[in-house]
């Protein structure tokens, strides 16, 4: 019997502008609109790394910033790898990704669109008969990709409120089926593509889709057809094991009387296939660079990913959407940005680029606080200095 683990609460950003992502059809949306043509300031070396350099906003360990692009490229780091040691951080150390994950999930089941493996317009009871109740027959594999799925909340899992309580559930382990059943209960919260709510659960189910269709572990399928590829070595899915290996950064988090505690080793079993993977600074901005080129979708599937719902299919609190396939879209200075945040506890992550790839940014940080809801302020302070000379400082944030 596999023990109660936490409701993590799901991180979506702030501000972030657009109205949202592919529809419940199959139907192919138009082009998507050309990419900014704000100005783009030049890089300034000093001001990012004293972004970076500032671990007391939030507190934080450590901080990776590799930024590339046609418009200039810049690598910087700040902090330590390790508390215990005082290794310093390199541009090479792994990280936990978090959602990041969703970007690679959602490449591979567009990939077997491409093939002819799946349709984004059959519901998911069909590709996995008995795992959603029959009143969930209107959900389709588009509406999982694009969060208007409408699965309810989960129910029967703790949600820690201190750093100790986090600690008492880092083992818990689940099964993917068993973690599908705690938001399989009562009724959808709204008709599949009428809303948008972003919902780590319907990635879970996106990859047990690749498991089902590829015949393998989505972590298998993920590395014959994006990592190998690419070469992205110091990438991938880490299972059930609990541990990071190779160099990597700690995450830590701070305690009630003040002192740092290491949450590195962490149970990922409930966020299978939607925010357990492994990468680098450097491994993501490849990921980006090679995605956004189209070198791993033909055009049409790889539009899905740059295309918000309409206008009427908005986030529950009423907000515009701001999630497409896989993606989600920020402006900041009026520069539009397309890519992915990604959370976990001890670790923070932006990976995202221009349209047109003139800038690119991947930010790793590592708040030690249990997401009090300061930890996006390294993210908003290095988005603005890539993009402040298109508009007055503070237009837009992450």
């Amino acid at each position: 019997m596999t023990s109660p683990r936490m409701s993590r609460r799901t991180f979506v950003g702030a501000a972030l502008s657009g109205t949202a992502a592919l529809t419940a059809t199959a139907a192919l949306p138009a082009h998507p609109a050309a990419a900014s043509t704000a100005t783009l300031p030049p890089l300034d070396p000093s001001s990012l790394q004293a972004a970076i350099d500032d671990l007391e906003h939030p507190p934080s360990t450590a901080a990776q910033l590799w930024v590339g692009g046609t418009a200039g490229s810049w690598r910087g780091t700040s902090g330590v790898a390790d508390i215990r040691t005082r290794r310093p951080v390199t541009a090479h150390d792994k990280v936990r990704i978090g959602s990041v994950t969703k970007v690679f999930v959602a490449t591979v089941v567009l990939q077997l669109v491409a093939e002819g493996r799946i349709a984004l317009d059959v519901p998911v009871r069909r590709v996995l008969p008995g795992l959603l109740p029959a009143r969930y027959a209107a959900v389709t594999v588009a509406n999982l990709l694009n969060h208007t799925s409408g699965l309810p909340d989960h129910v029967g899992v703790p949600e820690p409120e201190t750093a100790e309580e986090v600690f008492r559930h880092r083992f818990d382990h689940w099964t993917p089926q068993e973690w599908v059943a705690t938001a399989t209960h009562g009724p959808l919260k709204f008709a599949p593509g009428t809303r948008q709510e972003y919902r780590g659960i319907n990635y879970v189910l996106a990859s047990l889709i690749v498991d089902k269709v590829t015949g393998r572990p989505y972590e298998e399928a993920v590395a014959a057809r994006i990592l190998r590829p690419l070469g992205l070595d110091r990438t991938a899915s880490p299972g059930d094991d609990p541990c990071i290996h190779g160099r990597h950064v700690h995450g830590c988090l701070t305690m009630a009387d003040g002192s740092l505690r290491d949450i590195t080793t962490y149970d990922q079993s409930s966020c299978r296939g939607e925010g357990d993977m492994i990468s680098t600074t450097s491994d993501l901005d490849h990921l980006l660079t090679t995605l956004f080129s189209g070198e791993l979708l033909p055009p049409e599937l790889l539009r899905l990913m740059f295309t918000l719902p309409p206008d009427d299919v908005p986030m529950l609190d009423g907000s515009p959407a701001r999630y497409s396939t896989g993606l989600q879209r920020a402006t900041v200075n009026g520069v539009t940005f397309w890519g992915k945040t990604g959370e976990k506890y001890g670790y923070k992550n932006a990976v995202f680029s221009t349209r047109d790839q003139r800038r690119r940014f991947v930010l790793t940080c590592h708040p030690t606080t249990a997401r009090n809801g300061e930890e996006s302020q390294t993210i908003a302070r290095v988005a603005d200095l890539l993009t402040r000379a298109a508009a007055p400082s503070g237009s837009g944030r992450f």
